[in-house]
């Protein structure tokens, strides 16, 4: 069972297109009754990033959108700055790899060399240069209004997306106030929330009065980007780490998760919600549908 899906895309600037060519290819198996059966599954692919002419990483992803992944993973990386004089992001379909090119001179060589020595622990010193980027940080008090997010969750979760055709895949929405805005969905949640940091950098969108909403955890790396991105707010439908609990609650940004139905759990920044919605007026949603929050 999984929930209804609504057709009315007009919110969006860019919605999902489950439709789309190379991003799932029909497979043939067996099921339970040892029948044959087709079923589609998510195309991974490989993507090499370029900043000038130094080679930065290889991702793998679903293929769509691969300059906006591009510039968002630099940005998320603190490669590039947030007014960066971008010149050129150039993809090569066939080679499989996005050049982004900038004014300024760029040297990570000592970044990259850093993270290759530490290769069983790369995570780690991603991670670590995230958190020096957290230095300074200021989010704005913007207040979310709880009817904002009951009409989100229900708009987004009707949504037709590649989820809800194959599985296997997570998706991350930038919203203002009550309008889902850019739906991006990858093999991994961080692909698709660099992929709307690409978006918001290349259309040098406003970060201060938006949401992110994921259907991921919200993890400490989660909560970095978010939080690098000027982003006040995020939501899931999942549960928390406690460190991402903890950064959240240090950077003053509001962490909200568990959101199913009329439920919801605020473990940081409960001072920007507005409470203007009875959660009894809020439907339940049926015990099983399309999409599970407990997803990793």
């Amino acid at each position: 069972m999984q929930l209804a899906r609504d057709t009315d895309l007009t919110d969006y600037l860019i919605a999902p297109d489950p439709a789309a060519v190379r991003l799932t290819r029909a497979v043939r198996g067996v099921d339970h009754n040892g029948e044959q059966t087709e079923l589609n599954v998510v195309e991974e692919r490989p993507l090499t990033i370029f900043l000038n002419r130094q080679e930065i990483v290889t991702a793998m992803t679903i293929g769509d959108y691969p300059q906006y992944l591009a510039l968002g993973f630099l940005r998320n990386q603190g490669m590039l700055r947030p007014d960066e004089d971008i010149t050129g992001v150039d993809y090569d379909e066939e080679l499989e790899t996005v050049v982004v090119r900038t004014a300024r001179a760029t040297d990570y060589e000592d970044k990259m060399q850093r993270k290759t020595r530490t290769s069983g622990c790369a995570v780690g010193t991603v991670f670590g240069d995230m958190m020096e980027g957290l230095e300074g940080v200021s989010l704005p008090a913007t207040p979310m209004r709880t009817s904002w997010l009951y009409a989100l969750a229900a708009k987004i979760n009707r949504t037709p997306s590649l989820y809800l055709e194959a599985g296997a895949i997570h998706g991350t929405v930038l919203c203002q106030q009550d309008r889902p805005l850019v739906y991006m969905e990858d093999v991994g949640r961080h692909n698709a929330v660099d992929k709307i940091a690409g978006w918001m950098l290349s259309e040098r969108v406003e970060a201060g009065d938006k949401m992110l909403y994921t259907t991921g955890r919200l993890t400490s790396e989660m909560v970095i980007k978010t939080a690098m991105m000027g982003i006040p707010v995020l939501a899931s439908r999942s549960g928390f780490t406690a460190w991402g609990v903890e950064i959240a609650q240090q950077v003053g940004l509001t962490l909200i998760g568990r959101m199913r139905g009329q439920r919801f759990v605020c473990l940081s920044g409960e001072e920007r919600l507005i409470r203007d919605a009875d959660p009894a007026s809020v439907a339940e949603e049926p015990r099983k549908s399309g999409r599970k929050g407990a997803e990793a």
